[in-house]
C-alpha cells in the first residue's frame, strides 16, 4: 500500500474481478527475556513457550520471532553464560532470532557458541566483523514463503551495542539506516510484506516508523509494552521477561488485476495475552524444575550476616551513593589492594534492599552481579580518573549504568553542570587527587574496555588482565566472608550538591 493512500487503494480493489484470497498471518514477537522463572505468576520460559506452541497449532501461518536480549543478565547466565536461554528456547525454536546487546555481555565468542547451540537462525543487517565481512553463521535478510505469500524478514541490531556490551572488534552499522536500506530493498526484490524485528530504543522506533518502509515492526530494549498503528505501520513493543505478549494477527487479501499483477492489503489486529493467564508448557517447566535444584544446591549457602541495611534499587545505584555499591566497590579493592575502586551502577542488578539481620548468601551476591565480569587493576594518572568520574554522572539524569560507585575515594558533582565538568571536588585516601600521580584502580573488565562510556580508563598499565583476574562476583563472597557480619552505610563517598 505504498505511493497511494489507503482509501483510494480500497476503492480500486473494489473494482477488481471477485477471486480474491485471503491469509491470516500470525506474528508473535519476544524480546528482553533473562528469567527461567516466572514472576508473581507471570512470565517465564514455560509460558512463553506455551503461548508460542498454542500460536502455531492455532494457525500454520505463525512466525515467532525473537528480538534481542536473552543470553545475561540473570542468576543462572552467571553459571552458564547463558546456556540455559539456548536450551529452553530450543524446545520451540524461533523463525529467526536477533541479538541483542545482552547477547555480547560475556563476549562475541560465546556468542558465537550459543548461536552455534541454538536451533534456529540469528541475523542483523548491521553486523560485520570489523574488516566490514560477514560474522559466521549470522544472517542478514530472510525470507519466507508463506501461503502464497513472500515475506521478508529485517533483523537489525542496536547500534549502541559496543556502548554497552563486550562486542569485542565486531563493527555495529547506524540501526535506523540499515534497517531502512534493507527494507527498501526488500521491497524493491518484491516482497509482499516486509517485517522489522528489532533491538533498538522507541526513538529509532519512531523513526523507523515514519520512515513507512516497514509493513509491522516488532521491537524489543525498553522492558515496556507497547502497540500502535497509523495505517501504513503496525509496530509492537514486547514486555519484559515475557510477561505480556500480543500475537499480531495481519488479514492478508490477495489480488490479481486484469493486468495478472497482484494487489496485496492487510488489516491487523493486536491480541493482548497476560501470561499469568497461561498454563505452563509441561516439558519446559520440568527443565526449568532441573535447573531449579540444580541452582538450589549451589547458591543456598550462607556468606555472612548483615548487622545494617543494604540497598541495591536501580533508581538509587544509578544516581547516588549506594550500600551495596560501597560493598561491591570495597570487595574489588580489598581482593586487589588497589588505591581506588570503581564500579558501574548498571553492572548491580538486584534492584531490591536487605534488611538489617538478614543472612547474605552466593545466591544474593550473584543476583546483584549476573554477567560475569573479572576484577581488574589498572594504573591510571589522576587525570583520566578525574574523566572516568566525570562519564560517570555525565548522564545521571536518565539514570544511566554508568554512575560510578567507588571505594577509596569521594566525589561531589553538580548534575546542573554541563556534561564533562561536574565533578568538582575529588578526595583519594583523605587527600585531593592529583592530575600526575598514577594510582591503581580496580575496575571491572567491561568497563576497562570502554563499556558504558568509560573511554578514559583505557591506555594503563594492566597489572591485572581479564583472563587472570578473579570474577567480581567471586572477590565480594569472599570479602563478605571475611567480614562475617557486614555494616555499611551511606557515608559520604558521593555527593550530589544541592542535597
Amino acid at each position: 500500500m505504498r505511493g497511494i493512500s489507503r482509501l483510494a487503494f480500497l476503492a480500486a480493489v473494489a473494482a477488481m474481478p471477485a477471486g480474491a484470497e485471503t491469509v491470516k498471518l500470525t506474528l508473535l514477537g519476544v524480546g528482553d527475556v533473562y528469567n527461567f522463572e516466572e514472576e508473581d505468576g507471570r512470565g517465564g520460559f514455560a509460558r512463553l513457550n506455551a503461548v508460542a506452541k498454542a500460536e502455531r497449532a492455532a494457525n500454520p501461518n505463525t512466525l515467532y520471532l525473537f528480538n534481542g536480549d536473552m543470553l545475561s543478565p540473570s542468576l543462572a547466565s552467571g553459571f552458564d553464560k547463558g546456556q540455559n536461554t539456548i536450551d529452553f528456547t530450543n524446545l520451540v525454536p524461533f523463525d529467526l532470532a536477533v541479538p541483542g546487546n545482552h547477547e555480547f555481555d560475556f563476549g562475541p565468542e560465546n556468542f558465537y557458541e550459543k548461536m552455534k547451540a541454538s536451533k534456529y537462525p540469528w541475523a542483523a543487517v548491521n553486523i560485520t566483523k570489523d574488516d566490514g565481512s560477514p560474522v559466521e553463521g549470522l544472517n542478514g535478510v530472510m525470507v519466507k514463503e508463506i501461503a502464497g505469500l513472500k515475506i521478508a524478514l529485517i533483523p537489525v541490531a542496536q547500534d549502541t551495542s559496543p556502548e554497552v556490551s563486550s562486542t569485542g572488534s565486531l563493527k555495529f552499522l547506524p540501526t535506523v539506516d540499515s534497517g531502512i536500506a534493507a527494507a527498501e530493498k526488500a521491497i524493491e526484490d518484491g516482497a509482499d510484506l516486509v517485517v522489522g524485528v528489532v533491538q533498538t530504543d522507541m526513538e529509532n522506533d519512531r523513526k523507523l516508523i515514519a520512515s513507512h518502509a516497514f509493513d509491522v515492526i516488532l521491537s524489543g530494549d525498553d522492558h515496556s509494552y507497547a502497540t500502535a498503528y497509523d495505517g501504513v505501520t503496525a509496530y509492537v513493543e514486547t514486555s519484559v521477561d515475557a510477561q505480556l505478549l500480543t500475537p499480531v494477527d495481519l488479514m492478508v487479501d490477495i489480488k490479481v488485476t486484469e493486468d495478472g499483477k497482484r494487489e496485496i492489503s492487510w488489516t491487523p489486529t493486536f491480541r493482548f495475552i497476560d501470561t499469568a493467564t497461561v498454563t505452563p508448557d509441561p516439558e519446559t517447566a520440568a527443565l526449568a524444575d532441573a535447573l531449579r535444584a540444580k541452582m538450589d544446591e549451589a547458591l543456598n549457602v550462607e556468606i555472612g550476616t548483615l548487622e545494617a541495611p543494604l540497598d541495591s534499587r536501580r533508581n538509587v545505584v544509578r544516581a547516588e551513593e549506594s550500600t551495596m555499591g560501597n560493598l561491591i566497590a570495597d570487595g574489588m579493592r580489598d581482593a586487589t589492594g588497589a588505591d581506588i575502586a570503581i564500579m558501574n551502577g548498571g553492572g548491580i542488578r538486584g534492584d531490591t534492599t536487605y534488611d538489617a539481620g538478614r543472612k547474605l548468601t552466593r545466591r544474593d551476591i550473584l543476583t546483584e552481579l549476573p554477567f560475569g565480569n573479572t576484577t581488574v587493576v589498572t594504573e591510571l594518572p589522576g587525570s583520566q580518573v578525574l574523566l572516568a568520574l566525570e562519564n560517570g554522572v555525565s548522564q545521571v539524569e536518565k539514570g544511566a549504568g554508568r554512575f560510578a560507585q567507588v571505594s577509596g575515594l569521594t566525589y561531589v558533582f553538580d548534575a546542573a553542570a554541563e556534561p564533562g565538568s561536574r565533578i568538582s571536588e575529588v578526595m583519594v585516601g583523605g587527600a585531593p587527587l592529583e592530575a600526575d600521580k598514577l594510582y591503581k584502580v580496580a575496575v571491572n573488565d567491561y568497563i576497562l574496555g570502554g563499556g558504558d562510556g568509560y573511554a578514559a580508563l583505557g591506555g594503563g598499565r594492566i597489572v591485572t588482565d581479564g583472563p587472570t583476574g578473579q570474577l567480581v562476583a567471586n572477590d565480594v563472597m569472599a570479602y563478605v566472608e571475611k567480614l562475617g557480619t557486614v555494616k555499611l552505610a551511606v557515608e559520604g563517598r558521593i555527593k550530589k550538591l544541592g542535597q
